[in-house]
């Protein structure tokens, strides 16, 4: 898994265009520059992330950048049409970047794979929250239990 100091890794994935099809990004470039919180959840609309975890981060997101980050993003091993819908949903407007890992190699690079194969969801993304400063982790937060604990915005909030 990822650790603090560690590059992030540079891959190409997607985020939804604004005429409503997938444009790559490569994560090499997008985090880069400035201070990112990243975080990535399990899936799109599953109970935990559609209900706390990207909530929380939409409505925390301006006590986020007057505490000097420059971009907070969401990853999810789900297609592009698929976070846009879920964006548009929660009302994130240009507050969060949202990233579509749809074949999971940002994840897979990262080390944060989670076998949701028990619960329908196939290979998915661990849950967690990590600091990014000009493109190298300052620090990663995961919730192994399932939970929204570590990885919340609430949490992160407490670590800026």
């Amino acid at each position: 898994m990822i650790a603090a100091g560690d590059a992030i890794p540079d891959v190409e994935i997607k985020q939804p265009g604004a005429n409503g099809m997938p444009e790559p990004v490569k994560t090499g470039e997008l985090f880069a520059k400035g201070r990112t919180v990243l975080f990535g959840v399990p899936g799109a609309f599953t109970p935990g992330c559609d209900r706390i975890h990207l909530p929380g981060f939409v409505e925390q997101a301006d006590d986020l950048f007057a505490k000097g980050v420059d971009r907070v993003a969401c990853v999810a091993v789900n297609d592009a049409f698929v976070m846009d819908a879920w964006g548009k949903a929660h009302n994130v407007g240009d507050k969060i970047v949202m990233l579509a890992d749809g074949n999971g190699d940002f994840t897979k690079a990262m080390g944060l794979e989670l076998d949701g194969s028990a619960f329908g969801l196939g290979a998915r993304s661990k849950r967690y929250a990590a600091i990014i400063d000009d493109g190298t982790l300052t620090r990663i937060d995961v919730d192994e239990t399932g939970g929204v604990d570590q990885s919340s915005c609430g949490a992160v909030l407490g670590r800026l």
